[in-house]
């Protein structure tokens, strides 16, 4: 399908996703409410291209459950020979690979994870308090725990991580140049490809070994396409947890009452409901969820014509007060389901039970064992990452 969207049409459009406020860095763009309350859809340039964003909550679950919205963005579709993107695909094909990868991800495999996990998060605080305050959550605790999680659940030596962080840093990068990402793709392919080769030599019941015996060994899928759709998971993985980790806490840093309840809490529930507000309120997924419309439709009282772009404005949907009420304060106590963080519909994260759970047991960990817990810079010194696909920040200093 060709799009009738362009870099030349794209000259003088804002810029998406805008940046956050440095005033304000906790919140969605100061624009987007603009955008909600004047049509809902605006013309924006998204990397180099014209797009409609779409920032009513409304709007944005409509679209991505709307059969004439496909998630096959030309743009957006594998440069590898071979390779299939299950996050690019519409269904059948969709379904059929995503079915593929399900199993590692339900709620009973999480359920089973999750003494292992508080064991890790204990481990690194540990190491975090012995190696003395003050420290960089991010580095210490927030990137460490999501990475040894999906590294051991795809299969892949965590020996590797500091490398996977360096061209995950590169391929997330808004700054980065298609030279620097050309050689970050094809440096990563090389190692998947070597580590498949391996798994299938040495297998184990780690998800990549497993893929590579069910289906790819009997046909149903490409080397390609379990090297380009590891690498997703691999990315999604480590990257979105640990800034909501590091973000998470930086806001509760701020909200004190907020941090008391999740800290004295012994209720599940309790922490489940908060960090499902906080999903909410940091929507950290602001860059990446971009829909084409197969046909000319009207979304939010806008026609769209057959071949539009729209990227989902997420964090503006999520504060959206038509999805609920007083969006700009943060309210653990408040029933925040539904929200669009993770996404919608069919496409909504394939690891997001995952998710959830390494937050649910991160959080109060970091702050129970550490109830000083507290900022070693100044808030103004904090550097955030507008210039990333994932929000949040670059390093966060802490003291305890």
């Amino acid at each position: 399908m060709s799009t009738t969207t362009g870099t030349d049409d794209a000259i003088g459009l804002p810029e998406f996703p805008a940046d956050r406020d440095a005033r304000c860095p906790l919140a969605p763009a100061p624009e987007y409410r603009e955008w909600r309350e004047t049509g809902g859809l605006r013309r924006v340039n998204w990397n180099g291209h014209a797009a409609w964003a779409v920032s009513r909550y409304e709007d944005v679950t409509a679209a991505m459950t709307d059969p004439r919205i496909s998630a096959e963005v030309p743009m957006q579709q594998s440069s590898m020979a071979g390779a299939q993107m299950f996050p690019r695909m519409d269904d059948p094909e969709h379904a059929r690979l995503r079915r593929m990868l399900t199993k590692d991800f339900t709620v009973k495999r999480v359920q089973a994870m999750r003494p292992r996990i508080e064991e890790m998060a204990n481990e690194f605080i540990d190491t975090m308090v012995a190696s003395g305050s003050p420290a960089d959550l991010v580095e210490a605790y927030a990137l460490p725990i999501p990475s040894l999680v999906i590294s051991m659940l795809l299969g892949v030596p965590y020996d590797d991580h500091a490398y996977f962080q360096d061209i995950t840093s590169v391929l997330m990068s808004r700054t980065a140049t298609e030279e620097e990402r050309q050689k970050a793709r094809k440096s990563i392919f090389g190692y998947l490809f070597d580590l498949i080769g391996k798994k299938e030599r040495e297998p184990d019941d780690a998800l990549i070994s497993r893929v590579a015996r069910e289906h790819l060994q009997e046909g149903q899928l490409s080397r390609e396409t379990l090297a380009m759709n590891s690498l997703i998971l691999l990315n999604a993985g480590h990257e979105t947890t640990a800034n909501m980790i590091a973000l998470g806490t930086l806001t509760l840093l701020e909200n004190p009452a907020a941090l008391a309840r999740i800290r004295d809490t012994d209720d599940p529930k309790v922490v489940s409901a908060a960090v499902e507000e906080l999903l909410r309120h940091l929507t950290i997924v602001h860059n990446l969820v971009t829909r084409v419309a197969k046909e000319d439709i009207e979304l939010g009282g806008r026609l769209v014509r057959a071949g539009d772009l729209l990227v989902m404005n997420l964090a503006a949907a999520n504060w959206d007060p038509d999805f609920v009420s007083d969006p700009d304060r943060l309210d653990i106590e408040r029933d925040a389901r539904g929200h669009v963080a993770f996404g919608h519909g069919v496409h909504q994260c394939l690891g997001q039970v995952l998710a959830r759970a390494e937050l649910e047991i991160a959080l109060p960990v970091l702050l129970r064992q550490l109830p000083g817990l507290r900022l070693a810079v100044p808030p103004e010194e904090i550097r955030f990452r507008n210039d990333m696909s994932i929000y949040g920040v670059h390093a966060l200093p802490v003291a305890w």
